[in-house]
């Protein structure tokens, strides 16, 4: 087999998360996951535009895995129960403290899990394909726990504990020392389907080159299992830049993800775009 042949036996999961976020993120989403452009897509469920958008996921490609991007870090709680202890969804940092110190209210969580879990189901008419976390809060101690109780073992859940690539390096440390390794443990202890390596960490820096850093992450992409998550979004971002501090890095990434820049870097690195998910042991 020739090198080249090898390198075209590569596929890669590109996911965009944070659908339901706002029209401008959702109308880039869509109009990328219908080019081919994606292969999957992870929704929040309890977004300000979830309800008016999340319809449209019923008609996006077989292809298009849909899945749910567990929220406690940005908007509203759902459920009562979180929402009476926290009326503002708490940040990262104050997550990673509590659960880390045995402080998170585990039970009210859980019950906004399966809120958020009933509103996608509402939105799509089916159950998610998979389940994440925004900013990877569904690796913490205590709520990775809550996560895989609380989901149908088909669904396959994003590991987090094989953090690969370029980019920020403390940032990929933390993801995997602040529960993403306990994740992936406990995922192949369970036989849960997930993907092998975890892709596209970086600082959102508005000096990053976005393609040359996507080149790298192609570069390190394994032959099968890879996951790089992206998160774009159209011009109207920008009326909640605001409140969306990473607004910029979306219209980057949305306009590099549907440039002939793109599909040529996928030719070039032998990746063709589908699924990740495998109930085998995770490499790393």
């Amino acid at each position: 087999m020739s090198r080249t042949a090898r390198r075209a036996a590569r596929s890669l999961m590109l996911c965009a998360d944070d659908f339901g976020l706002s029209t401008g993120v959702d109308v880039a989403i869509d109009e990328l996951a219908r080019r081919g452009r994606l292969s999957a897509v992870s929704c929040l469920a309890n977004g300000p535009a979830w309800s008016t958008d999340g319809p449209a996921l019923a008609r996006l490609p077989a292809r298009v895995a849909v899945g749910l991007h567990f929220n406690l870090t940005e908007g509203r709680p759902l459920s009562d129960a979180l929402a009476a202890q926290w009326p503002r969804s708490a940040t990262l940092p104050q997550c990673i403290v509590a659960a880390h110190t045995r402080r998170l209210p585990l039970p009210a969580i859980a019950d906004e899990l399966a809120a958020q879990w009933s509103a996608f189901v509402a939105a799509t008419g089916r159950v998610p394909q998979f389940i994440d976390g925004h900013q990877h809060v569904h690796h913490l101690p205590g709520v990775r726990e809550i996560v895989l109780a609380g989901t149908p073992t088909p669904v396959a859940v994003r590991n987090t504990g094989c953090v690969c690539g370029p980019g920020n390096g403390l940032k990929r440390l933390t993801i995997e020392r602040s529960g993403g390794r306990a994740l992936q443990q406990r995922l192949r202890e369970q036989g849960r389907a997930h993907n092998a390596v975890l892709l596209g960490v970086y600082g959102f820096r508005a000096t990053t080159d976005f393609r040359r850093r996507t080149q790298g992450w192609l570069a390190a992409a394994p032959a099968q299992g890879g996951l790089l998550f992206c998160h774009p979004a159209g011009l109207d971002a920008l009326a909640a830049g605001d409140h969306d501090p990473i607004a910029a890095a979306r219209l980057r990434e949305a306009a590099y993800l549907g440039s002939t820049a793109f599909a040529d870097d996928l030719a070039a690195a032998g990746v063709t775009l589908g699924p990740a998910w495998s109930q085998r042991p995770s490499a790393g």
